[in-house]
C-alpha cells in the first residue's frame, strides 16, 4: 500500500496498544518497544493484540528488542508512555535517530521536545520533533494482549519544532491518524494544552479513599457538582497564564466535549452525562497512579513554574503538588527529570518563548544562548 507507513511506539502501556490498532486500522504498521521488556513479552511470542470499545481490532503488531532496532527498522516514531518515562526512552533513542525521522510525543511533558531537540542538535541530527497536547486515545489495558479504548479523540492540539517543519509535522499526523489536529503557536501552547494534570488532580483528591482501598469506582460518576468546581478554578488558572502569553488553548468545557462527545454544560455536568452514557471511564483503583504520580511532578510542575514566570501564580496548582507530597511523603517537585536537565532558571522567559519554536534553549555548542533571569 503506497500511504503505508511502518510507525515504531515506544511504549505498551494501555496509549500504546490503543495507538498501535488505531494506526493498524488506518492502514499503518505499528512496532511496539517495552523498555522494559515486559510489556510486549506475550505478543513476541505471537500472542495477537486485541482492542474493544471505541475500537474494535486484533492485530499482531512487530515487536523491537532495543530502542536502536525501533529507530532503525521504522521511518518516524511515537513516544507513547507516562511522562516519567521519558527522558529514559529519549535518552535511549537519540542516538539511533536519523535525520529527518519524525518524532511525535503523545502526549508531550515539561518541555520534552526541547530535551530531545538538544540530544539530536548535539548529534548534528535534524528531525522535526511534533508535540501532541493529549492522546489521540483513552482506554485501559485488560492484559498483557488485550486493551479496551475508551474513545478516540475528535480533536488533538500540536505543533512541531523546529517550527519551519510544522506543515510537514500537520500532514505527516493527519496521513496517520486522520483529520483531528488542531495546530496550536508553539510549546508552550501544548503544554498548557495538556489538561490532564489539572483534571486528575481534581479527581485525585476528590477520590483519594476510593483509590487506596483499590475501589471499582466510575471517574464521571464521581466528578461531583464540588469537585467540577475545583476543575473549573484550576482551569481558570491554566487560561489566565495562556492569556498573559499571548496564546489560545482549549478550555476545559471544550476538552470534555471534543473528548468524550457531550454537549457543554458544567463540568459536573457533562461528567455525569458521560457516565449515563457509558463513557465515563472507571478511577485509578490504587493510589499509585499515573494520575498522581506522573501528573503531578510533570504536569502540575510546569504549569506552576509558567505562572510563576508570567506573574500569574497557579495558587491551586501549586497547592495541589504540597498537598499531594504530603499525602504521599515525597517531594514531587524534585521528581521531574526533564525539568531537572532542561533547567530553566537560566534562561529569561522570552528565551523560552523562542525555544517553544525552534526546540532549542541552548545552542550546538552547549553555550547558553539566552540571557540570564
Amino acid at each position: 500500500m503506497e500511504d503505508r507507513l511502518q510507525i515504531g511506539i515506544a511504549g505498551a502501556g494501555s496509549i500504546a496498544f490503543g495507538t498501535a490498532a488505531l494506526l493498524s486500522g488506518n492502514g499503518h504498521d505499528p512496532m511496539l518497544w517495552s523498555p522494559s521488556g515486559t510489556g510486549t513479552a506475550a505478543l513476541a511470542e505471537g500472542a495477537a493484540l486485541t482492542a474493544e470499545g471505541a475500537i474494535e481490532a486484533e492485530l499482531t503488531p512487530r515487536i523491537a528488542g532495543s530502542a536502536r532496532q525501533l529507530a532503525e527498522e521504522n521511518e518516524h516514531i511515537l513516544i507513547a508512555l507516562p511522562a516519567y518515562g521519558h527522558k529514559a526512552v529519549m535518552d535511549a533513542l537519540a542516538p539511533h535517530i536519523r535525520d529527518g525521522q519524525h518524532v511525535i510525543i503523545s502526549s508531550h511533558a515539561s518541555l520534552g521536545a526541547i530535551y530531545l531537540g538538544e540530544q539530536l542538535a548535539a548529534r548534528g541530527i535534524t528531525a522535526p520533533v511534533t508535540a501532541w497536547g493529549t492522546t489521540a486515545v483513552t482506554g485501559r489495558k485488560q492484559s498483557a494482549t488485550h486493551v479496551r479504548v475508551n474513545t478516540v479523540r475528535k480533536l488533538i492540539d500540536l505543533c512541531t519544532v523546529p517550527d519551519v517543519y510544522s506543515d510537514e509535522g500537520l500532514k505527516l499526523c493527519q496521513r496517520l491518524f486522520g483529520d483531528r489536529f488542531q495546530p496550536r503557536d508553539g510549546l508552550l501552547a501544548i503544554s498548557l494544552s495538556n489538561l490532564n494534570p489539572q483534571n486528575h488532580m481534581g479527581i485525585a483528591l476528590g477520590n483519594m479513599t476510593r483509590m487506596e482501598r483499590g475501589e471499582d469506582w466510575s471517574q464521571g460518576q464521581n466528578v461531583t457538582p464540588n469537585v467540577g468546581r475545583l476543575l473549573e478554578a484550576l482551569d481558570a488558572e491554566r487560561l489566565a497564564i495562556a492569556d498573559a502569553l499571548g496564546l489560545k488553548v482549549r478550555t476545559i468545557f471544550e476538552h470534555f466535549h471534543l473528548s468524550f462527545h457531550v454537549p457543554v454544560a458544567s463540568i459536573s455536568e457533562m461528567n455525569q452525562q458521560m457516565h449515563a452514557e457509558g463513557n465515563g471511564g472507571t478511577g485509578p483503583a490504587t493510589a499509585d497512579s499515573r494520575y498522581v504520580t506522573e501528573d503531578v511532578p510533570y504536569g502540575l510542575a510546569l504549569t506552576a513554574a509558567l505562572g510563576r514566570m508570567v506573574g500569574r501564580p497557579a495558587v491551586l496548582h501549586a497547592a495541589g503538588i504540597r498537598i499531594f507530597s504530603a499525602m504521599y511523603g515525597r517531594d514531587f517537585m524534585a521528581e521531574n527529570a526533564l525539568l531537572d536537565a532542561i533547567d530553566l532558571s537560566g534562561h529569561s522567559l522570552e528565551g523560552l518563548k523562542e525555544a517553544a519554536k525552534t526546540g532549542l534553549l541552548t545552542n550546538r555548542g552547549g553555550e547558553t544562548a539566552l540571557a540570564d533571569q
